[in-house]
């Protein structure tokens, strides 16, 4: 199942792209896009207290929706700092050594 889902981050990433270029209308990640940076941070910053909310109460769900809220917004903060997906599993392949 993980090779299945290997690729999910490349293709959101790839998805995420093509909505900053080519904003379809009603997009919410478009409107991230024009909203400007600090709109995204600010949206991370709120998912990373929402996985750590329902981390904290235990509710294994939950925390599973809110890490999948807080990776694809991770995602569109990359996008916009025009910072790519092999670049951090080049960071985090440093730090396996």
């Amino acid at each position: 199942m993980q090779t299945m889902n290997s690729q999910i981050l490349t293709e959101l990433y790839t998805l995420i792209e093509n909505r900053k270029a080519n904003p379809p209308p009603g997009s919410y990640t478009a409107k991230l896009f024009s909203q400007g940076q600090a709109e995204i941070v600010k949206k991370v910053t709120e998912e990373a207290v929402e996985v750590a909310l329902a981390a904290k109460d235990g509710d294994h769900d939950h925390t599973i929706y809110e890490i999948g809220d807080l990776l694809y917004h991770l995602l569109v903060l990359m996008v916009d700092s025009g910072i790519s997906l092999d670049e951090v599993y080049a960071e985090l392949e440093r730090r396996r050594k």
